[in-house]
């Protein structure tokens, strides 16, 4: 008859095995074996039997433990782990900083008065690489275009007097902004002979930062990145013109268009360790275009085996056929350019982009009326960056992409709250329109106007004119960041677009200056101090004005005395240039303090070298 063993499958570590073996020996054969002594034969096969358990346990714990993003501690399994959880990881950071651009141009005379001869503007295109004076490694690289002979309120170009010979003009100079990165554009190539299912492909290189492009070399097709293969909508930049869309392409501030557009020739990345990029391509035929059938009762859930009831289906409207292509998958070379840079040596100081490379820039007109001026305005091109460029460091520490990963899980790039929604607008690309002040509020019952759709939010919105002043949407604009913004609303959510209000408002004020100080320094101290209080870069919507903290700030100028008084008054009309809504200023005022409209509204000083009056006046 079998016996029954009392078996522990608690002990985990050396000593509590070898002392579990000696227990169950003394137990269950003690007449057979009772020798325990360390030099013992049996004792060296129980050691060796607890060291083997040891270890298991410890690879078996080891291998639990690594199946959670909070314990891991093996990169590679962090990189997976993140990528499951839908976080892609950093492997550099890069720096940034603004480039400006300049260039030379003649003067012609029309109706009597010199202007910009625009005949001989010039384009530098898109991804432009513009070089360090000290070290020609280190590169910076402009993702829009420049072309001075267009002017917007997103890309203004400021115009000035170069040179002047007697009072008469001679050249101009023209001057345009880009934001920049640091990086290198560097190009490999996927070879292709025959379609390959789920085709991978790996880049190893130094500070990865990611993809550029990918182009067929065969037919030009581009290929377009997405997070996951089975994510088939993209978005894509039109020109806002009349044949893309003739009731928006007058429509100033957005000179792109935003557009979702399904894609089959996609790609999706993912790091799979510091130097190493893969890139992989879908598994369907170049023939085959399922993914762009519209669905419809006859084709949904059309691959599902033996035709199975779908009332238990669970369908997702990425593959709704139920087939296996995620994208097609490329039958010739492929053409890749990746950027690599970053880190800390990219944080150059200031004055030190000069270099732009030789033949970058093009003009506009090809057949220039004088071509001696035109070799010189070519030669005039410069550039240089004002301020030191900032933000380059090493990529994810281990710590990072655990904490990274865990806030991305919970946010899910989707719109929960209210501050999740007014990121995103502001987010939104410039070259798609600017989104100067958002504001995000619970929508009201009666604010909705006569046919319109009832929303559970209501997203104000201001954008910038030519100026800088603040002014309303475009449609243009308006769309644009709809479009945006559906690809991470919640499907509950409703969202209606609409104006925030502007009150320009002036500001006067009175001071007595102490003995023996500069009257005029003083008050210019005090206008200055006050322009920069009221800058747009610090007001936001329903932001109420503190007379305390004005008052504070003219008194902290050295050289002031006392601060007599402090004067808000409202400035409407739009004969005048002002917004064309009128604000009872001293009905909002109590305690110092003037409050906002229950509308969401903000403070502007729209002309802030004529608005903002101050006089000296004895104690």
């Amino acid at each position: 008859m079998a016996v029954t063993r009392n078996i522990k499958y608690i002990n985990r570590d050396f000593s509590t095995l070898r002392q579990a073996l000696i227990d169950y020996s003394r137990t269950y054969f003690p007449n057979t074996y009772n020798d325990f002594t360390e030099a013992s034969p049996g004792m060296m096969f129980m050691e060796m039997a607890a060291y083997v358990g040891d270890v298991l346990s410890f690879y078996q714990d080891n291998q639990f433990q690594e199946t959670f993003i909070q314990y891991a501690r093996e990169t590679s399994n962090l990189y997976d782990l993140a990528y499951m959880f839908g976080y892609k990881p950093r492997i550099t950071a890069t720096a940034t900083t603004n480039i400006d651009f300049y260039q030379q141009i003649p003067a012609l005379w029309s109706s009597g008065q010199q202007i910009p001869d625009y005949s001989y503007t010039i384009t530098i295109p898109a991804n432009t690489q513009v070089q360090s004076q000290n070290n020609s490694n280190i590169n910076f690289i402009i993702e829009d275009p420049i072309n001075f002979a267009v002017s917007s309120s997103i890309d203004p170009t400021t115009v000035s007097v170069y040179q002047q010979t007697g009072g008469v003009i001679d050249y101009f100079l023209l001057k345009k902004s880009r934001k920049a990165i640091s990086g290198n554009i560097k190009t490999t190539t996927f070879a292709f002979s025959q379609p390959e299912e789920f085709a991978t492909r790996i880049i190893n290189d130094i500070n990865i930062i990611g993809i550029l492009d990918i182009v067929d070399l065969v037919t030009g097709e581009k290929w377009y990145e997405v997070p996951h293969l089975a994510d088939e909508s993209v978005f894509i930049s039109v020109t806002n013109t009349n044949p893309n869309d003739p009731n928006l392409y007058l429509d100033q501030d957005a000179p792109n268009l935003l557009k979702l557009q399904g894609v089959p020739t996609r790609y999706a990345t993912r790091f799979i360790g510091s130097g190493s990029l893969q890139v992989q391509f879908g598994a369907g035929s170049p023939n085959d275009t399922a993914e762009l059938i519209t669905p419809n009762a006859d084709n949904v859930g059309l691959g599902l085996p033996f035709e199975i009831d779908k009332l238990t289906t669970a369908f997702s409207p990425q593959n709704f056929m139920f087939n296996d292509t995620y994208g097609i998958a490329p039958s010739n070379d492929l053409t890749v350019r990746y950027l690599t840079g970053g880190g800390v040596t990219s944080n150059i100081p200031a004055n030190n982009l000069t270099v732009l490379p030789i033949n970058t820039a093009t003009f506009n007109n090809f057949s220039l009326a004088n071509t001696t001026i035109g070799n010189y305005v070519f030669n005039s091109v410069s550039i240089n960056n004002p301020i030191a460029a900032s933000g380059g460091g090493d990529g994810d520490t281990t710590e990072e992409i655990r904490q990274n990963t865990l806030a991305n899980f919970n946010s899910q790039l989707r719109n929960v709250t209210q501050d999740d929604y007014l990121v995103r607008a502001l987010s939104l690309p410039s070259e798609f329109g600017t989104i100067a002040k958002a504001y995000v509020t619970k929508a009201k019952a009666a604010s909705d106007t006569p046919g319109e759709t009832p929303s559970t939010i209501d997203l104000y919105v201001l954008t910038f004119n030519v100026n800088g002043n603040l002014t309303t949407a475009s449609p243009a604009l308006k769309q644009n960041l709809a479009t945006y913004i559906s690809q991470y609303r919640i499907i509950g959510d409703s969202i209606n677009i609409k104006d925030g209000f502007i009150i320009n408002i002036g500001v006067e004020f009175e001071i007595t200056v102490r003995p023996n100080f500069n009257s005029n320094e003083i008050l210019r101290n005090c206008i200055l101090a006050t322009q920069q209080y009221f800058s747009l870069d610090n007001w936001q919507f329903n932001e109420p004005i503190l007379l305390k903290e004005i008052n504070l700030l003219l008194d902290a100028i050295e050289g002031v005395q006392t601060v007599a008084s402090v004067t808000i008054n409202n400035k409407v009309g739009t004969a005048l240039g002002y917004s064309q809504y009128a604000y009872d200023v001293q009905g909002a005022t109590q305690n110092n303090t003037i409050y906002p409209s229950i509308d969401p509204m903000i403070f502007e000083v729209k002309y802030p070298n004529t608005d903002i009056v101050g006089r000296v006046v004895n104690f």
